[in-house]
């Protein structure tokens, strides 16, 4: 179980944040030297050194979102440009990219983060270039949206790359481009010119992703556990009925994997924070604030909750919670994680993005006058804290300057042994991914500005919400 250092605070943070983006840039720029586009994206490292692994490609947002977010907290242009030339360059085939989920990571995390910069006033004001980020981004949550499959119970979801069947909890964080879109007001049109509604997909999306990915304790199956999350949930094509829990990159159907669970702990977080800025009057007809915030919310909290007590105590999970070679570790839940046993890999990429989920979402219930609420909003916002700490640090921060990682001791897809296993080890370790870097680097911006009581979020500067949260609110 982590324990959670409740005194932790973002300033106690600063002082590490600051030679992480020191040793960031020097990835960075070793990336950049030796980085072949003919190679494809960069997907994780061999030896040290960054190499691609044909799938789908999911990480080049992550590539050249890395270059942008490193300007963002150093103010050197040269990554300004180096990420804003690789965007225009490189990422339009990823904006009408019809066969993936994955709108979400690589066009918010590039386009988005561009758009982002020039509404803060970060980057200079330029009609014609916000224009194009805009764009791009309308563009980008038209296509996710398109690839949309209904099923019972009034739901639907944005179906993986495994094909209609399939609901990825990895998911929940593309309906960021879903959102903007939305936000931005562009239509989206279908036959007979019918309007298809971003929102509602959104929504149905969402709400389907907690339904079936996420467990509550209720009985679903003998190991409904609470909080524990599904990879994938199975659905019949031709009806649209729920079948069965499955994975791709997990241990199995019935156990969690860590980077699943991590994907639906940060989604739902910025999802919640996106619903604020949702006008009344268009969440009415899609059951109103007050119940999406409840479902979401329920998601979110069960799936933290797993997560502080279902880890070592540092909070640097295993790549599965279920993962057989777990039980030669004894009680693993009781002491740190060590990435150099001989029996089952840590992710440190799945830490890196839960310990924002945890905070974002810590952060969304300090709005709320419940003192219940208020109080577990203090305990996810330390416990966010304290896993960002430990990520900082060696042995999980790189060190090496032959390294071009920044996060070491990170996990892609352990049952089709795809990651480096060092000689003389018996497990991976000692490598480092692309979308582990980005989200240390997102999660390090992140709580670099709320210690300077600043803020941000995936759709830019929050326009003005119809409600003030925490004076209560009616549909």
């Amino acid at each position: 179980m982590l324990q959670i250092d409740d005194a932790i605070t973002p300033s106690d943070l600063v002082e590490p944040i600051e030679r992480m983006w020191t040793r960031s840039a020097e990835c960075l720029d070793a990336l950049e030297r030796d980085w072949k586009p003919a190679d494809g994206s960069p997907v994780f490292t061999v030896e040290g050194r960054y190499t691609s692994q044909g799938w789908t490609e999911w990480t080049q947002g992550f590539q050249f979102g890395s270059a942008i977010l490193q300007f963002d907290a150093t103010g050197d242009e040269r990554f300004l440009e180096q990420g804003r030339a690789a965007t225009v360059k490189y990422m339009a085939p990823h904006v009408s990219h019809t066969g993936v989920h994955d709108h979400g990571f690589n066009n918010i995390s590039t386009y988005g983060n561009l758009r982002r910069l020039m509404l803060e006033g970060r980057i200079p004001h330029n009609q014609a270039e916000l224009d194009f980020y805009e764009l791009a981004l309308k563009i980008s949550g038209a296509v996710q949206a398109r690839r949309w499959r209904p099923c019972e119970n009034d739901l639907g979801y944005i179906y993986s790359f495994n094909g209609p069947h399939s609901l990825f909890s990895d998911t929940i964080r593309s309906l960021r481009s879903l959102a903007l879109a939305h936000q931005l007001g562009h239509k989206l049109m279908g036959e007979g010119d019918c309007a298809i509604s971003r929102l509602t997909r959104l929504i149905k999306h969402a709400k389907a992703t907690a339904k079936y990915n996420v467990y509550y304790g209720e009985g679903r199956d003998t190991y409904d556990f609470p909080g524990r999350v599904a990879h994938e949930s199975i659905f019949n094509t031709v009806n649209g009925v729920y079948r069965c829990p499955s994975t791709q990159q997990g241990y199995s159907a019935f156990t969690t994997w860590t980077r699943g669970l991590a994907w639906i702990i940060l989604g739902y977080a910025e999802q919640l924070e996106f619903l604020t800025t949702v006008p009344n009057s268009e969440k009415s007809g899609l059951g109103g604030h007050s119940e999406i915030e409840a479902f979401m919310l329920r998601a979110a909290c069960a799936t933290c909750d797993f997560y502080i007590g279902n880890m070592p105590t540092d909070g640097i999970p295993y790549w599965d919670t279920g993962a057989p070679g777990l039980a030669g570790l004894g009680l693993y839940m009781t002491r740190p994680a060590d990435p150099f046993n001989n029996h089952e890999p840590v992710d440190s990429s799945a830490a890196a993005i839960a310990c924002q989920g945890l905070i974002r979402l810590g952060r969304y219930l300090r709005t709320k006058p419940d003192d219940k609420l208020l109080r577990l909003g203090d305990t996810y916002i330390s416990a966010g804290l304290t896993v960002l700490r430990k990520l900082l640090h060696e042995p999980y921060l790189s060190s090496d300057p032959r390294h071009q990682g920044l996060l070491l001791h990170s996990i892609y897809h352990r049952p089709n042994g795809w990651d480096h296993v060092p000689e003389g080890r018996a497990i991976p370790c000692g490598e480092a991914c692309m979308w582990g870097d980005y989200h240390l680097r997102e999660a390090a911006l992140y709580v670099g500005r709320l210690a300077d009581d600043k803020d941000y979020t995936f759709f830019g500067p929050k326009p003005e919400p119809e409600f003030k949260l925490a004076k209560g609110m009616t549909d």
